[in-house]
């Protein structure tokens, strides 16, 4: 029907058997009568059949109008819903967002964002995935995620890398550990217990390597682990210390470990990426806003 029928015509049907007549109808409608009489007569003659007639000076509907009725508020009714729909995402309302992040990030910085976001725009789908950041930046390369959040850079001319804050590496040991009361500690320092740290394949791990290759003390780590969680679970179980960057250290300090400085200085890039040369969503944009405010928060 709504091939046969334009919208015109299928809001004069609609309104005559809702009012019973021409004249209410076209009331109704801010039309003439004579308007609403003519497409009432176009629409039957675009389907075939008639569906109204007179009686006594009434219009009746026939049983044909009577079977279309129930397809036509249907067709409304989705109509109205898509409308909805429409303004929702014209005013990032609605819709859906994947993001993308290395797992200490999933983790410490986006919730926080995530929830604002969402607290916001209660009804947009949000979709958060944590990986390694090869696998964010292929994620968004290939326009499965949105955005993605890494530490560190990329080199990747399919995405735009853009930074958001520097985290710095430090320290994560218990409590009363032997180097509990120092306020900043120096590789060498480390080199005489179990060091815990990332894997070279990753930003802090590699940051780490190099500095201690630079001061002499390359070889020294004694754990090498995926992801903050576990080098924190480790430090907890009492098997060494663990150099973290400032995301996973604020995750050992949730669990009770002691936070410590680290000289010299290493800091770490976290960078937001996306797509190079496509425009973000509504929603992407707004995100992206959310993120930058936690992150400089």
């Amino acid at each position: 029907m709504a091939m046969l029928l334009n919208l015109r015509e299928l809001d004069v049907f609609r309104a005559v058997m809702e009012a019973g007549g021409v004249t209410a109808a076209a009331a109704e409608l801010g039309m003439s009568q004579p308007s609403a009489s003519k497409m009432l007569r176009q629409a039957e003659e675009r389907l075939g059949f008639a569906l109204f007639r007179r009686e006594a000076k009434r219009l009746v509907p026939t049983p044909e109008a009577h079977a279309l009725l129930p397809e036509l508020l249907g067709a409304f009714a989705a109509l109205d819903g898509l409308e909805r729909l429409a303004g929702a995402l014209r005013a990032g309302r609605s819709g859906q967002l994947s993001i993308a992040a290395v797992p200490v990030l999933a983790t410490a910085l986006l919730p926080a964002a995530v929830a604002s976001f969402r607290g916001a725009r209660p009804d947009v789908r949000v979709r958060l995935r944590a990986m390694s950041a090869l696998e964010v930046v292929n994620q968004v390369a290939d326009h499965q995620a949105d955005l993605g959040v890494i530490l560190g850079g990329t080199g990747d001319a399919r995405v735009e890398a853009r930074l958001l804050c520097a985290s710095e590496i430090g320290v994560a040991l218990p409590s009363r550990h032997a180097l509990a009361p120092r306020r900043r500690l120096t590789l060498a320092e480390l080199a005489a217990h179990p060091v815990i740290s990332l894997g070279p394949q990753q930003p802090v791990g590699l940051l780490v390597r190099d500095a201690q290759d630079a001061a002499g003390l390359s070889g020294r780590i004694a754990i090498e682990v995926s992801q903050s969680s576990i080098a924190c679970a480790l430090v907890r179980a009492g098997a060494g210390v663990a150099v973290l960057d400032g995301f996973g250290l604020a995750e050992a300090a949730a669990q009770g470990l002691v936070i410590r400085k680290l000289a010299p200085r290493i800091p770490l890039e976290v960078t937001l990426v996306v797509p190079r040369g496509r425009v973000p969503s509504r929603l992407a944009a707004a995100f992206r806003a959310e993120v930058e405010r936690c992150a400089a928060g």
